[in-house]
């Protein structure tokens, strides 16, 4: 729950005038979390075993210690608390030999972006709407200097200090804020935003905020469902699609790269789209919800149970 250890790192970089603004949000936000499910989480987190990994792998997935680091006594007991964060929606994580075979494979996603996107090395890097910060491991070990995600999901937040507690790297953050709370920084040179886009009710504005966050010349790159047609197309549901409510608008990908530009994003390019699979999206023993093969139509899975085109994604790449 505290926060000074990002304070004291971005007193030192080229984020240092958000403080002029984040510590408050912050301190109101902790004031409302006194109670529930997130405080059990947090006794939960402070009850995981302390141990000493041999080995910390960040760059071909996000693997923590191995068995042999800890006892068998130390390993159930770890098991049976990080499945108390359940759901586990985005992942894999390995953390001293235990799989944590989160709902969706997001090392999959990676995959398809990495060679696509600009180096990251010694770049500051945002993921707006970064779940339980999966990708933000993997923006840290592919280079980046200084990595933030933003969700304000509270069981998200929980499951990144999990993962935290075994890393240990203060170049790597997650703070519990929407978009819509972050000041203009300019200061990001690579900012993602994957699987947030059709969430928001005002596409545009959302869109003015990411660019918001970077710096000239700086890099966007943003994930969201598609639907084929051309530059006038766009798809908003009714009250649910897949099964989900808070969905508002699909473009197509010629549409959402005349957003782009209506915003003033520069050299856009769509890098990959793709289907998404039932082994990408799945039911797993980390999750007890439905999955993809539930929000389908089961004689028809090229539309979902609505009957809408199933989920489709884009990846965009874009600079300001």
């Amino acid at each position: 729950m505290s926060f000074n250890k990002f304070y004291q790192e971005i007193a030192q970089n080229r984020l240092s005038h958000w403080l002029n603004t984040l510590p408050a949000q912050l301190s109101q936000w902790k004031k409302e979390q006194l109670h529930g499910e997130f405080a059990q989480w947090q006794k939960t987190l402070t009850a995981l075993p302390k141990t000493t990994p041999s080995v910390v792998n960040i760059s071909d997935g996000v693997t923590v210690g191995k068995k042999e680091d800890i006892t068998e006594g130390e390993y159930k007991r770890l098991e049976n608390l990080l499945k108390k964060f359940k759901p586990w929606r985005k992942g894999p994580y390995h953390i001293h030999g235990l799989h944590i075979d989160t709902e969706w494979r997001s090392d999959f996603k990676w995959d398809r972006l990495k060679e696509h996107i600009s180096p990251l090395k010694n770049k500051y890097v945002l993921d707006i709407g970064c779940g339980s910060g999966y990708h933000l491991w993997r923006m840290r070990g592919d280079g980046a200097k200084f990595v933030v995600g933003i969700d304000p999901t509270q069981l998200f937040f929980t499951q990144f200090n999990a993962i935290q507690h075994f890393v240990n790297d203060p170049k790597v953050n997650l703070l519990p804020l929407g978009v819509e709370q972050l000041p203009e920084l300019n200061a990001f040179d690579t900012v993602f935003a994957m699987g947030v886009l059709y969430h928001r009710r005002s596409p545009i504005d959302f869109l003015y905020q990411l660019k918001a966050q970077l710096v000239k010349g700086g890099e966007l790159v943003l994930e969201t469902l598609v639907v084929d047609g051309d530059e006038h197309t766009v798809l908003v549901p009714g009250e649910r699609y897949a099964k989900m409510r808070n969905i508002w608008f699909l473009p197509s990908c010629e549409a959402m790269c005349a957003w782009l530009s209506r915003c003033g994003f520069k050299n856009i390019r769509v890098v990959n789209t793709d289907i998404t699979a039932l082994d990408e999206q799945r039911k797993t023993d980390w999750i007890d919800t439905e999955s993809l093969a539930d929000f389908l139509d089961p004689d028809d899975n090229s539309k979902t149970i609505e009957g809408y085109p199933a989920p489709k994604r884009a990846i965009f790449i874009a600079n300001t």
